[in-house]
């Protein structure tokens, strides 16, 4: 079942594949403050279907780059290394030369509709110490 994630002005429409199952809750200090709930997904896997005033912004850009919607301002989706290996995935994502290379596209689960939280395990993501 495909489910859409929307801005709330809707200039921003992402098409997910299908219901997460996992997602993640950082505590770093960007993530706390937006207060996004994570699913990630491999790249290719969503379609932004609509993203007419996208901003974006990345404390780190070679690790990671969040977007938003340049209208009414809602964190929507991020480009990010696969972190799921621990230091030697980060390791691996930050060591190359040029651009950054993301391997995982992760959306603000937030901004979907009628989503089955009971369906969704949220794993906490200690952000502040661990990266």
């Amino acid at each position: 079942m495909a489910l859409e994630a929307t801005c709330h002005c809707g200039d921003t429409r992402i098409l997910l594949p299908e219901h997460p199952t996992e997602a993640g809750r950082c505590n770093c200090t960007f993530c706390q403050r937006t207060g996004a709930v994570w699913a990630y997904y491999d790249v290719g896997q969503i379609e932004v279907r609509q993203d007419l005033s996208q901003r974006g912004y990345g404390t780190d850009p070679t690790v990671g780059l969040h977007h938003f919607c340049g209208r009414c301002g809602m964190h929507t989706w991020g480009e990010t290394a696969d972190w799921s290996g621990g230091a030697d995935s980060q390791a691996t994502a930050q060591a190359h030369d040029g651009p950054p290379r993301y391997s995982k596209h992760q959306v603000n689960l937030n901004l979907v509709d009628d989503l089955d939280w009971s369906k969704i395990k949220i794993e906490h993501m200690n952000g502040r110490t661990d990266w």
